[in-house]
């Protein structure tokens, strides 16, 4: 290869310096020709035909060192092209507004300064992305990181002790994983398909090994000796150093790096699946464990020889009042009255949990308005918001209503989702946004990636963008998937760029049946719906009962819920779940029965300091995972204990069928508009799709509790109704411990108590106390 004259090297790289003088100076101009168009300052005007020269000037100096950086560097790809056009355009603009400028025409000068300035900022958006990558500007804003594709954190790689002994088969493919993400994340910005400096190449096996312009870059079982590891080893700053951009690689990471190449830098030679976990597609049926004398439910059983296995012993089961709430929240999402709880535990019936149970899951209506929330927020179901105003969207709660009410076997639910009536149709509709989308948030290719992510607990967000580098699933599959919703055939877009391909149309699992290819569109939805809801479609339903395990026991058998190809603790017990959830008529009141009367769920709950700690490989279960009142349970778990916190002309409340309303208390949470108050205590925005919430409380929570006007004026407003009511302190204290917290006060309790309240209750005093309890651990926590 011949070698570059230094200089022109030299030349090409003041580009990034030379550029600034156009963007800053021609920008400057425009602001002092905005400043004197209703109010001319004469004296302005020289330093702005000033500015305008140098601009001018100094943008035919940047194209020029411009292009001599593209042709003697190492740069190439479209962003590349898009950037040199747009330097190129700005430039003229620049040159054409000083002959424009010396014409005197006014109005067309300060339209081809604005242009002008649009091209500089144009250009210099191109520019940011080619140096830092990108998603220099995506990264940043809300949501683009909050359902990441995997985690690609510190390696979760365990090195092993010898370094001479072979790796066993899945160690080889959770290296292969790792490492495949190291490079993902720190190279291919610059290495891959879409730019390729130095001719090098590490998205492929073939072209990683063969390496680029300047030979290997690795030498199999010789990381010493490898290009690569020099590289990313050089200090911050060197002119070698590797990555040229963003952080660098962590001490962790470049040791993966080495030691990947020391075991002969495996990388899988056939169909690259072989180094993904698939979770299997077909259901399975385990043999039931052996009963014990103390342990003869199913799922006590496939517990216990996990427990066995983990070295855990059983714990004894928490006490009636727990027990009771823990239920009653959990099933209706109120707290029980103080008349619930005394009679409760003076029941000496044996069976007593179990008819409680089937007590609360009678309660269709309230079971309705509880588990509205869940499925509001997995079906992206909201009551305004985006989409609403322009017809752009459209609600599906008094369908979702009358189906939980009714508790709709599930292979009916889902079929009616995907094949929908007018009431039901809002899901796969999606949000018709208004302007310019990208191409993958299209309507259809929402319906694909809702679909997915919700039933069958697969992210296909990714691969509707490119083909996804952490999972089997390509660009091809998304807009396969995607066109059985479209009326007419979608072209396919890589990275929102036609390709000019047109999309096929077929299943994700082939293994479930063909979709027919053109066929109208409500018949091939008829046809997915069936193929998806047959008993072979394991995913389905293992994905089901996995959310209503996590909703119960506050973390899934699988973790994230949204991710069914992670490994489960007990992968016998989440197949017998959903064999049996099969086998029950896909009933998801008999599934929730199974849980909640189960030893397992009324293990004592376990507290963990940190969330990660519920998504760590290291994992183990021990019982039901402590956790927060949703924002809806809080806020219903206030209108009990204290005073409605939602009048009856709640908006979305009072525009519900008068047969819904009926059925109804008070407002209850879930079926009102969100607000600052259920947003600041989790509740999303229902924009995207939404599986799960954070328990850990934070700032936003604590402001909003503190100073938040609906709490506290709910709180007032009760203060007054109380003090009406309890016109002694005692008595008044009391009452309130019983209904908030389930129990009388301790002597301590109610002594301070009573000093807070006075011995003539005062409204203040009893707003003070009722907001005291409403944040005490025992009131907030689910235990």
């Amino acid at each position: 290869m011949t070698e570059t004259f230094w200089l022109w090297q030299f030349l090409g790289r003041l580009h990034p310096l030379i550029v600034h003088f156009p963007v800053g100076l021609l920008c400057v101009a425009l602001l002092l020709e905005v400043l004197g168009w209703r109010r001319p300052y004469n004296e302005l005007r020289s330093g702005i035909t000033a500015l305008l020269w140098i601009g001018a000037i100094s943008s035919v100096v940047a194209v020029v060192f411009g292009l001599l950086l593209v042709n003697v560097e190492d740069y190439s790809g479209e962003l590349v092209t898009l950037h040199q056009w747009a330097g190129i355009a700005t430039m003229v603009l620049s040159i054409v507004t000083l002959g424009v400028l010396r014409t005197g025409r006014q109005a067309w000068y300060r339209a081809s300064l604005v242009l002008t300035v649009v091209g500089v900022s144009v250009a210099g958006h191109y520019g940011a992305l080619l140096t830092h990558g990108e998603d220099y500007l995506s990264s940043v804003l809300p949501g683009e990181n909050s359902t990441p594709e995997s985690d690609f954190g510190e390696t979760h790689f365990t090195f092993a002790s010898n370094a001479n002994q072979p790796l066993t088969e899945p160690q080889v493919a959770q290296l292969n994983l790792e490492v495949r993400s190291i490079l993902a994340h720190n190279c291919y910005s610059c290495h891959s398909a879409t730019k390729t400096k130095g001719e090098l190449r590490l998205d492929q096996k073939e072209l990683l090994m063969k390496g680029g312009e300047n030979g290997p870059v690795l030498v199999t079982g010789r990381p010493e000796k490898s290009e690569l590891i020099r590289r990313v080893k050089l200090p911050a700053g060197h002119k070698e150093a590797m990555p040229t951009k963003g952080k660098r690689l962590t001490e962790k990471e470049v040791a993966l790096l080495e030691f990947w190449i020391k075991q002969g830098a495996p990388w899988p030679s056939g169909p690259e699946k072989s180094i993904y976990r698939v979770a299997a597609l077909e259901p399975r049926l385990p043999a039931l464990p052996p009963a014990t004398a103390e342990l003869s439910q199913p799922i006590d059983r496939f517990v216990n020889v996990y427990f066995q296995k983990n070295k855990i012993k059983w714990k004894p089961a928490v006490d009636d009042r727990t027990y009771l709430r823990r239920v009653f929240l959990d099933v209706v999402g109120l707290l029980p009255t103080p008349e619930k709880i005394q009679a409760f535990v003076a029941d000496t019936r044996p069976d007593k949990r179990e008819q409680l149970v089937k007590e609360l899951l009678s309660r269709h209506e309230d079971y309705a308005q509880h588990w509205l929330t869940f499925w509001n927020d997995a079906l992206r179901n909201d009551y305004s918001g985006t989409g609403y105003i322009t017809g752009g969207r459209s609600d599906i709660t008094q369908w979702l209503y009358a189906s939980l009410k009714t508790n709709k076997p599930y292979n009916w639910f889902v079929k009616e989702l995907i094949s929908p009536t007018k009431e039901s149709a809002g899901f796969i509709k999606g949000i018709k946004w208004r302007g310019t989308i990208n191409s993958s948030q299209r309507t259809e290719m929402q319906a694909a990636q809702n679909v997915s992510q919700v039933l069958l607990g697969l992210n296909l967000k990714c691969a509707s963008c490119h083909d996804s580098f952490i999972s089997d699933w390509k660009l091809d599959d998304a807009y396969a998937f995607a066109n059985v919703f479209a009326d007419s055939t979608l072209e396919i877009n890589h990275c929102d760029k036609p390709t000019g391909q047109m999309a096929g149309r077929r299943i994700l699992f082939k293994e479930l049946g063909n979709i027919s290819v053109d066929a109208p569109t409500e018949e091939r939805l008829r046809e997915l719906a069936d193929y998806l809801v047959q008993p072979q479609d394991g995913r389905l339903y293992r994905t089901l009962v996995n959310r209503i395990w996590a909703q119960l026991m506050g973390r899934g058998i699988v973790e994230p819920v949204d991710v069914m190809d992670n490994a489960p603790w007990s992968q016998d017990l989440l197949d017998w779940l959903a064999s049996d959830f099969v086998a029950q008529g896909y009933d998801v009141k008999k599934l929730m029965y199974a849980i909640l009367t189960s030893r397992t769920y009324q293990l004592p709950s376990v507290g963990v300091r940190e969330a990660d700690q519920l998504m760590a490989p290291t994992y183990v279960f021990e019982g039901m995972v402590r956790r927060r009142l949703t924002a809806e349970q809080f806020a219903d778990a206030v209108s009990v204990a204290f005073t409605p916190l939602y009048a009856d002309s709640a908006i979305v409340y009072k525009l519900l069928p008068e047969t819904i309303r009926q059925e109804v208390p008070f407002p209850r949470a879930a079926l009102v508009k969100n607000d600052p108050f259920l947003t600041a205590l989790g509740r999303p925005n229902r924009e995207t799709v939404s599986t799960s919430r954070t328990s850990q409380a934070n700032l936003l929570q604590a402001l909003e509790l503190t100073n938040g006007e609906k709490f506290n004026q709910a709180l007032k407003s009760g203060a007054e109704q109380w003090k009406a009511r309890y016109p002694t302190a005692e008595a008044l204290v009391k009452v309130l411990y019983r209904k908030a917290l389930g129990r009388d006060p301790l002597p301590k309790e109610l002594a301070v108590a009573e000093k807070m309240i006075g011995k003539n209750p005062s409204v203040e005093g009893i707003q003070d106390l009722a907001w005291a309890m409403a944040l005490h651990p025992e009131f907030q926590l689910i235990y």
